[in-house]
């Protein structure tokens, strides 16, 4: 299971840093602030456009980014979508209108890369190909609207497995006037998506409000547990930034995904602001192949041993719906 692997790759990336490779680093609070968070989506037009499973998914695209965008204005919340070049051209015409409402207002476009390719595996001549060519359909479309592409997130936030590609990385990011975008707060929702769109495809109207009300309940585990964990590292709570995707549960749930943050106390702000914190001021300066959230990243950073094993997994039940075949 994916999300059992993940964690196990926690587990090994948590061990204490080497004392020689540690650095001085600057206080991540300068002073207290409020509870914010930025929301930001990844794979924009949608998540299953362009897998050779899903086909004649238009309409289902537009309804899902419609919900999504309806919910975000009902909110005033600002929000910004990671675009994958090979999902719009799978929609056709439909994929760059879908992109249009993402261009305005508090709402912008991201990069995401060409093919949603684990870096992992690209040299750094394939790596700056899937920069350039995912800014195929956005970059014309922001430059009109008179913005800039400003934030990149790298597909999987494998963001270099050495020092040497994630420097070459972060180099072609520079040249071509991007801003790595980083994630704080995971909610595992691609686990809770794969079984709700089993459920959607039987028609079973109970699991699938089992599914969303167990995707809430996980969520909101999860935004405390981000919460602890950043406080335990850097000693405060910077800006959270909220990592999902455009998919058919975050559009069913989208009030209910905001209404956890309002509730909790958090105000909802850019990428471009939660990444103005000091806590952002630079990439954190380490390797991995795994692709955790910040918080780990700056516990790595920081030579602090925090346990992985103590964030919760999504339910079992869960995994095992979206996947019969998955190993019990």
């Amino acid at each position: 299971m994916r999300a059992t692997l993940v964690m196990a790759g926690l587990v090994m990336l948590l061990t204490p840093a080497d004392p020689a490779r540690s650095q001085a680093l600057d206080p991540a609070c300068a002073s207290p602030h409020d509870r914010t968070v930025a929301v930001t989506f990844d794979d924009l037009p949608y998540t299953r456009a362009g897998d050779a499973e899903a086909q004649d998914l238009e309409a289902v695209a537009k309804a899902t980014n419609e919900a999504i965008l309806a919910g975000l204005a009902r909110g005033n919340v600002p929000a910004i979508g990671f675009v994958v070049e090979r999902r719009v051209q799978a929609l056709g015409e439909i994929g760059r209108a879908l992109l249009e409402p993402w261009n305005a207002g508090r709402l912008e476009l991201g990069n995401h890369s060409a093919n949603h390719l684990d870096s992992n595996t690209l040299d750094i001549d394939a790596f700056r190909r899937e920069v350039i060519d995912g800014e195929a359909s956005i970059r014309p479309m922001v430059e009109k609207a008179g913005r800039s592409l400003r934030f990149f997130r790298f597909p999987y936030n494998h963001v270099g497995d050495t020092d040497q590609r994630r420097e070459a990385f972060e180099r072609v990011l520079g040249e071509r006037g991007y801003h790595l975008a980083a994630s704080t707060i995971d909610t595992s929702d691609y686990v809770f998506d794969a079984a709700y769109e089993r459920a959607l495809a039987r028609s079973d109207t109970a699991m699938i409000q089992k599914i969303e009300d167990a995707y809430i309940d996980y969520s909101r585990v999860e935004i405390a547990y981000y919460a602890d964990l950043n406080r335990e590292v850097l000693g405060c709570e910077p800006p959270g930034i909220l990592l999902l995707h455009t998919n058919r549960i975050n559009a069913a749930t989208i009030d209910r995904i905001l209404e956890l943050f309002t509730s909790a106390g958090y105000r909802f702000v850019s990428l471009e602001e939660a990444q103005g914190h000091p806590a952002y001021k630079t990439p954190p300066r380490f390797s991995t192949k795994f692709g955790p959230m910040w918080g780990y990243r700056w516990a790595k950073e920081r030579n602090l041993k925090v346990d992985g094993s103590k964030e919760e997994e999504p339910p079992a039940w869960v995994i095992q719906y979206s996947d019969p075949d998955a190993p019990r």
